[in-house]
């Protein structure tokens, strides 16, 4: 018999996935959690009704939330990573040999153990990398009692529901200020615009009552369903996302230009030059 899982992030919009073979369906310690195969989006996992990763797309935001921030930065040597279990935005963050240091702080080690079994090319040996440190934690609990100093901080996080909430809130914003080296810059997943606008719109409102430059970036990603998703930014310097072309190609060629699948300088720039109506969140 024929299965389909739906999501159900939305509560006027709903989409179904057809689960080909089933790995693992079950509820762990924070939520439920199942692991599928679908013959258009690969192996997919999807937690509180919502995908997380597919295996054919998972390059376009993993490449976006991490070489966006590092190479618009320069110099980045220390990483936090909240959330992220799947292990992809560590992998990418990983190839940028300046970084000297990751922290990845997930809550829920059933999600990194589960995707280092069944998703092992996400990670790619990003966990058993020596610059790698694993924390399980609340990210809100870690952030708030860190006394590290991150260059870049990526919140990897599920969307504003179950777990996930608590890294939406301006406390939270607040300590990863904190938490951020001078000249720093803070990345967050916040949604697509179109449906969940309300999600970027109070993120980059927060962002501007503690930073400098608080602004959002999108990336297309074909199995988060209903728009592009949007990437907040936030920092206090105020010519991170003011790079030429030609500056993030220097940077670029300097790291090595290591292949990617969805990320380029050309790409990066003009990710930030967003369409009015998401201008008119940002700007809310």
């Amino acid at each position: 018999m024929e299965r389909w899982v739906e999501e159900t992030l939305h509560d006027g919009f709903r989409v179904r996935l057809k689960a080909d073979k089933v790995l693992f369906d079950s509820q762990t310690d924070h939520q439920q959690l199942i692991i599928f195969e679908n013959e258009d989006f690969g192996r997919v996992m999807m937690l509180d009704g919502v995908v997380q990763v597919s295996t054919k797309d998972e390059f376009v935001y993993h490449e976006m939330m991490a070489h966006v921030p590092l190479f618009a930065h320069g110099k980045v040597k220390t990483v936090l990573v909240v959330g992220g279990g799947d292990g992809g935005v560590l992998r990418e963050v990983l190839r940028h040999p300046e970084v000297e240091r990751v922290t990845l702080c997930e809550i829920d080690c059933s999600v990194i153990d589960l995707c280092r079994e069944h998703f092992p090319e996400i990670s790619g040996g990003a966990f058993d990398d020596a610059r790698t440190e694993v924390v399980i934690a609340d990210g809100t609990k870690f952030m708030a009692e860190t006394d590290d100093r991150f260059d870049a901080i990526l919140v990897d996080s599920t969307d504003p529901i179950g777990p996930g909430a608590v890294l939406f809130t301006k406390a939270f914003y607040t300590d990863c200020k904190r938490a951020l080296a001078p000249g720093g810059v803070l990345v967050t997943q916040n949604g697509l615009p179109f449906l969940q606008a309300g999600e970027l719109r109070d993120s980059v409102g927060c962002f501007r009552e503690l930073f400098n430059d608080a602004y959002a970036y999108m990336a297309t990603t074909p199995s988060y369903f209903g728009d592009a998703m949007a990437y907040g930014w936030a920092s206090d310097n105020l010519s991170l996302r003011q790079c030429a072309v030609g500056e993030i190609e220097w940077r670029y060629a300097s790291a090595g230009a290591f292949p990617t699948r969805y990320w380029n300088p050309q790409v990066h720039v003009a990710a930030f030059a967003l369409p009015n109506y998401v201008q008119d969140l940002v700007e809310a």
